[in-house]
C-alpha cells in the first residue's frame, strides 16, 4: 500500500502527524476513531489493512442505531501509527486542527476468511465491507457500503447492523452525547 498522498499533503517539519511508514499490528487488527475538529467537526474511522489504515471521514458521530447511516467519504490511507496520534495539527496544514481518540479497539470480518487484509482491500474494490468491531464505544457488525448513483457516487455509508449491541434511537456514549443531555427539572 502506498502512503504517496498522505505524504504529499503534509510537511512534517511542520505537523506532528507521523511520517510514512508501512507496518502491521502484532496481533489482531485494529481500528481507530478520531474525532477531528477541522474546518468541519467529524469523526476519522481508520481500519488496518496491508500495514496502513484505510480511512473515511464520517460526517456524524458514529451511532449504535441500526436505523440510522452515516455518510463516510473516503480518504488517503494513513500509516498504522496513526492509530496513537491525538494532539493538534497546526492551522494551515492538511486538516489543521483538534484530533483526539474516540474510540479504539480490535476488529475482525463478520465471516471466516483466511486473510483479513485481502477481504478489506476486496470489500473496498467491491464497494462494501461487513466488519465486527470490538471497541470501547462500538461494538458489533457495522457494514460500510459505497453509494451508486447520484451526487454522494462513491462515498460510502456506515450502518449499523440489528445485534446484541444495537441502541435504536441510542448515540455511542461520548462527550458529544453527553454534552445533549438535559437534566430533569426538580
Amino acid at each position: 500500500m502506498s502512503l504517496e498522498k498522505y505524504k504529499k499533503k503534509r510537511d512534517f517539519k511542520i505537523t506532528s502527524e507521523p511520517p510514512p511508514k508501512v507496518q502491521k499490528s502484532k496481533s489482531k487488527r485494529i481500528f481507530v476513531i478520531q474525532e477531528h475538529h477541522a474546518t468541519r467537526l467529524h469523526w476519522d474511522f481508520r481500519l488496518e489493512a496491508e500495514g496502513v489504515l484505510k480511512s473515511w471521514a464520517v460526517t456524524n458521530e458514529p451511532t449504535l442505531d441500526p436505523a440510522i447511516k452515516r455518510l463516510a467519504i473516503p480518504t488517503e490511507d494513513h500509516p498504522f501509527e496513526y492509530a496513537k496520534f491525538h494532539g493538534t495539527i497546526p492551522k494551515g496544514q492538511y486538516g489543521g486542527g483538534k484530533v483526539s481518540i474516540w474510540d479504539k479497539g480490535t476488529y475482525e470480518m463478520a465471516y471466516d476468511t483466511d486473510s483479513i487484509d485481502k477481504e478489506v482491500v476486496n470489500g473496498i474494490a467491491k464497494g462494501k465491507l461487513s466488519i465486527i468491531l470490538h471497541g470501547k464505544k462500538l461494538k458489533g457488525e457495522y457494514a460500510l457500503v459505497r453509494m451508486r448513483g447520484g451526487k454522494y457516487e462513491g462515498n460510502w455509508l456506515m450502518i449499523k447492523a440489528n445485534d446484541e449491541f444495537a441502541k435504536p434511537n441510542g448515540a455511542a456514549t461520548s462527550k458529544t452525547a453527553a454534552a445533549k443531555k438535559v437534566s430533569p427539572k426538580k
